[in-house]
């Protein structure tokens, strides 16, 4: 049977994680695995689908790790952010590359690389066909950027967010340690929570969870999944009320 080609969501929010730029090692930026991703987001552009993404910044700097090996907590997140904007100018490159039109906006003002984040501006790049990325993360110490995620797409007004990992969606156990780990295709914000399954940190689940908004856990690093996603094949977990 022939799939779809229309697609089931008209904006989505991306969520990255630093790590997935930094290809196998997780470490670093990996070229050949940005503009993979960058290759990806434009089949998703190409259909017409409005693209939001957030990007964390593990590969550079992460902050609690950090504050874990004596730097103030406050100070490590702050140079977490940064980093995030780094891999924002490296995905944005990527994407003109591709021929997709890109901003970055950053949460820490930073003039000469990013905007600033301003809603209505966003909504309007949006509106011209233009994918947004959204760095420096809540622009707040002691928030991750999962939490930076569920703001943004709750105050875009996206359908979902996909949340791009190197697993094919949730497991009740680690798969690389459980050969018999069971994954799930459909779970509740309730269940994932309760089983301490970790989908995203406590403050981004609520805010999720609050606002009805649905996760879609996939595997970024199969080629073409996101359009799958995007086009309503039952790829990963769905997270849901």
């Amino acid at each position: 049977m022939k799939s779809s080609t229309k697609p089931k969501f008209k904006r989505i929010l991306i969520k990255l994680s630093g790590e997935a730029l930094g290809g196998e090692a997780g470490v670093g930026i990996c070229p050949e695995f940005v503009h993979d991703m960058a290759r990806q987001v434009g089949e998703v552009c190409k259909l017409g689908v409005q693209v939001v993404i957030v990007i964390g910044g593990g590969n550079i700097f992460r902050g609690l790790a950090g504050s874990e090996r004596g730097i103030e907590r406050a100070t490590g997140d702050y140079m977490g952010m940064l980093a995030t904007i780094i891999n924002s100018l490296a995905l944005q490159d990527a994407l003109e590359k591709q021929g997709v039109a890109t901003r970055v906006q950053s949460a820490i003002s930073m003039t000469q690389v990013a905007e600033p984040f301003i809603r209505r501006r966003a909504l309007r790049h949006l509106d011209k066909g233009r994918v947004v990325i959204f760095g420096g993360g809540t622009g707040n110490p002691y928030f991750s950027t999962d939490t930076a995620a569920a703001l943004r797409a709750n105050e875009m007004g996206a359908e979902v967010i996909l949340k791009a990992t190197k697993v094919d969606g949730i497991y009740d156990s680690d798969p690389k340690k459980n050969p018999r780990a069971k994954r799930f295709s459909r779970i509740t914000y309730l269940e994932a929570l309760q089983g301490q399954l970790k989908v995203m940190d406590s403050t981004a689940f609520s805010l999720c969870m609050d606002n009805k908004m649905p996760i879609i856990v996939f595997d970024l690093f199969k080629p073409h999944n996101l359009r799958r996603v995007v086009l309503g094949e039952k790829v990963g977990t769905l997270v849901t009320g």
